[in-house]
């Protein structure tokens, strides 16, 4: 994993609301990377209803909130649509993203870990634990850096 105070990586990717620029929010905002192993897996579907449930606190910080995964724009759409994610979920076919933030394999042979990172306005690295994080925990972060 990448350690607090590191500068965040740019990556560009397809999701389902369109290509992401990570270089277009880095040091404007603050942005939320959930790193989740598979669409359509309880924990996975829990950790991103939360994270839907509480789109109103995240726009409080103005915060940029992305779901990674290797899955494909077709597994990530049809996810969206059944649980109504209004945030974009990522495209990471080739693990590219995966590597650029040091997020492991689970045991290290299957699908990703489960990783949050918070990026500051100022593009670095505030958060970054393994787990399914509580949405409070994120939240602190982002009030402790507004």
């Amino acid at each position: 994993m990448l350690s607090v105070g590191q500068a965040a990586p740019a990556f560009t990717a397809h999701s389902t609301k369109g290509q992401i620029l990570l270089q277009e929010y880095l040091g404007k905002q603050p942005i939320v990377l959930i790193f989740y192993p598979k669409d359509e897996t309880p924990i996975c579907t829990k950790q991103l209803c939360a994270v839907r449930d509480s789109a109103a606190l995240y726009a409080d910080y103005n915060a940029l909130v992305l779901g990674i995964n290797p899955g494909t724009l077709e597994e990530h759409q049809a996810f969206a649509k059944k649980f109504l994610y209004d945030f974009p979920l990522v495209v990471d076919r080739d693990q590219a993203i995966r590597q650029l933030y040091d997020v492991g394999k689970i045991l290290g042979l299957f699908g990703q870990q489960r990783v949050v990172y918070v990026i500051g306005k100022d593009g670095r690295i505030l958060y970054a634990e393994k787990g399914n994080r509580p949405t409070g925990e994120i939240l602190a972060v982002l009030e402790r850096n507004k």
